[in-house]
């Protein structure tokens, strides 16, 4: 499944996880740094374009927005 959003274009984005050193990691101490990676929430939809029912992959911000219009039924 693509991880792309149909309507805004959101895609994973790409970061580290850092894992910190200590107690509670109170003292700030960065033990290690891996990559990791922060998916969209997409969701496959029902929607109305142009009138006619498609299937599409929209992030669940877009559906929130009202950026599209689902098919009820």
């Amino acid at each position: 499944m693509s991880k792309k959003c149909d309507v805004c274009g959101k895609q994973p984005t790409f970061g580290n996880s850092v894992a910190r050193l200590g107690k509670g990691a109170m003292i700030r101490r960065v033990k290690a740094r891996t990559p990791r990676r922060f998916n969209p929430n997409i969701q496959p939809v029902r929607a109305l374009i142009k009138g006619t029912p498609t299937r599409m992959k929209v992030c669940t911000s877009c559906i929130k927005a009202g950026k599209v219009q689902r098919v009820v039924g």
